[in-house]
């Protein structure tokens, strides 16, 4: 009994290792700042959080060489996470630039772990100091562009500086007319020393974009607060003294869309084109997927103009849904729109793609500008993966007499055509083969057999119906479940007698109208986004018990007698 226990705690033992070494895989920390620009002068937060269960703060002495260190904080917080409770450590520390430049943030060690190291840019301390420097409380706000043109993203920034310490307020930026106005991102605080005083600056940021030409006026930012009192306000329950300052309104001169500016109207600081991947060959019948990616400076997802491509010749283009990742960087948004295509080629030979051209205007340079992606061009190989070639002409024949040269000739000069005229010989054999045997047949009839039930003419179990060269892929109700939606095409194509080239011919040589919505939907969400679980829903429910086909045409009886009339 007792190696029992001994077994028990040496399990539980083992148990809380496993648990540790689990935890320790998942303290990755992480670090960021909450600017990633700043004025020679000023403090940036670096904040650092980590998993760890160590307990050790960051080590920040390799921070020294570059920045001053202070007002170190932490905070530590627990949560539930997948059944398990994490510990959660946060720790913020205020960092001087002794320099200006760009300067990197080493990577600190914390716990064990490293975390990433980050750029900071410093400017140099700017040669205009605001204008109420010097005062306990006051507000500075501008805008990143003080004559822009109609629709285009503005940066507008509100700082609040305070000499003295704030324990309650509220900052109010109102709207201006004439133009939409909204808030971006989270208040960054740090110090700034103006005049021999250090003061702390809340900055918020805002998006502007004008929606008429001419003067906007943005009213001036408010502020309402209390001030900490002081040990003998304290003393004699004063709350501390009211503070109260406002910023002057501005004026935004909005210029007009200029008259040679390129439409649809974009207004940008910068735009981007590249190619994320793209094909190097392509195969009739098979799809290659192109990657196209553009980033965009001053604008957002809804401003930019719907990411399409040029047609190509003999090449089908279908659309993924868009990607968008947006962001806002000093106030201005910033997008990236990534967008796949699948091209599937519908025939053999040369393929050639015009890059994808976007017009717009330069807000820095005043002037329109266009970016444009690289031409691509493809050799379109067959299915088997050969590339076709004419046949050559014969030797020290001229065009004329190449182009009256007997076939015969032309299939003896080139071996790949002797190996075609070799497959066709043997084909010919086989249906005359085949034609001897079924008039055989016809001639003697097999007698019928005796309680054995007579076939259908189709299958009537979808659930059981053999896909035609399939293989290990199982039944059509298998792949109706488990399949893609490419192999629950290419498995509806090969039941079709022929077989259908693409799913547009097997969708008109369907007879059941469900069937066909069926299919419509599966390409919809296939390749314009539409809803896939829906649309597989709906072709398991219309092929439940197997394609229904259209009727062939009834062919009319040969005037001829028959070969071997009935009877003989």
């Amino acid at each position: 009994m007792p190696s029992a226990h001994v077994r028990t705690a040496a399990a539980f033992a083992l148990w809380l290792l496993l648990c540790a070494v689990s935890f320790g895989a998942i303290a990755q920390p992480r670090a960021w700042l909450d600017r990633d620009s700043m004025n020679a002068g000023e403090t940036v937060t670096l904040n650092i959080e980590t998993t760890s269960l160590s307990g050790a703060g960051p080590d920040y002495a390799p921070l020294a060489k570059d920045f001053e260190v202070s007002n170190n904080t932490s905070r530590r917080s627990f949560e539930r996470s997948n059944g398990q409770f994490v510990t959660r450590s946060l720790y913020g520390v205020a960092l001087r630039p002794r320099r200006d430049g760009r300067l990197t943030v080493p990577a600190l060690s914390v716990g064990g772990e490293r975390t990433s190291a980050l750029t900071l840019v410093v400017a140099p301390v700017a040669a205009r100091a605001p204008a109420r420097a010097g005062d306990d409380v006051f507000i500075e706000s501008e805008a990143d562009d003080a004559d822009p043109y109609v629709q285009q993203a503005v940066g507008w920034v509100v700082r609040l500086y305070s000499a003295v310490p704030i324990v309650a307020g509220q900052l109010d930026q109102p709207a201006p007319e004439g133009a939409s106005f909204q808030r971006v991102g989270d208040d960054a605080q740090y110090s700034r020393e103006l005049g021999g005083r250090r003061y702390n600056v809340v900055e918020r940021r805002y998006l502007l974009v004008p929606e008429r030409s001419g003067e906007v006026t943005v009213p001036g930012a408010r502020f309402e607060g209390r001030g900490a009192p002081s040990f003998f306000e304290d003393m004699f329950g004063s709350n501390g003294d009211s503070l109260r300052t406002a910023a002057a309104a501005k004026r935004l001169q909005v210029r007009a869309m200029p008259a040679n500016a390129p439409q649809p109207w974009l207004p940008l600081r910068d735009l981007q084109l590249r190619y994320q991947s793209a094909p190097q060959d392509l195969r009739a019948g098979s799809a290659a997927t192109l990657t196209v990616e553009v980033s965009a400076d001053g604008a957002t997802a809804a401003q930019l103009p719907e990411l399409q491509l040029p047609p190509i010749d003999g090449v089908q283009v279908f659309a993924e849904p868009l990607q968008s990742d947006e962001n806002f960087v000093n106030g201005r948004p910033r997008v990236k729109l990534t967008r796949k295509f699948s091209l599937v080629p519908t025939r053999t030979g040369d393929a050639r793609l015009d890059g994808l051209r976007l017009a717009w205007w330069d807000v820095g340079s005043g002037s329109a500008r266009t970016t444009q992606l690289p031409a691509l061009s493809w050799k379109i190989a067959a299915a088997d993966g050969s590339t076709p070639a004419p046949l050559p002409a014969p030797a020290g024949a001229d065009a004329k007499s190449a182009s009256t040269a007997s076939p015969i000739a032309a299939i003896a000069q080139d071996p790949a055509a002797r190996w075609w005229a070799l497959a066709a010989l043997v084909f010919a054999a086989l249906w005359l083969a085949t034609l001897v045997w079924a008039l055989q047949l016809r001639a003697h009839p097999a007698p019928a057999r005796t309680g054995a039930a007579a076939l259908p003419a189709a299958t009537g179990e979808g659930a059981a119906q053999p896909i035609p060269g399939s293989g290990r892929r199982g039944s059509l109700k298998q792949v109706l479940d488990s399949g893609d939606f490419g192999e629950v095409a290419a498995a509806l194509c090969a039941l079709a007698q022929p077989p259908a080239a693409d799913v547009d011919e097997l969708i008109q040589r369907l007879d059941d109208p469900a069937q066909r919505a069926a299919l419509q939907a599966m390409q919809r969400a296939r390749w314009a986004g539409g809803d896939g679980p829906a649309a597989r829903a709906q072709l398991r429910a219309a092929f439940a018990s197997g394609p229904r086909w259209r009727a062939a045409p009834a062919q009319l009886a040969s005037p001829l007698p028959p070969l071997y009339p009935p009877g003989r």
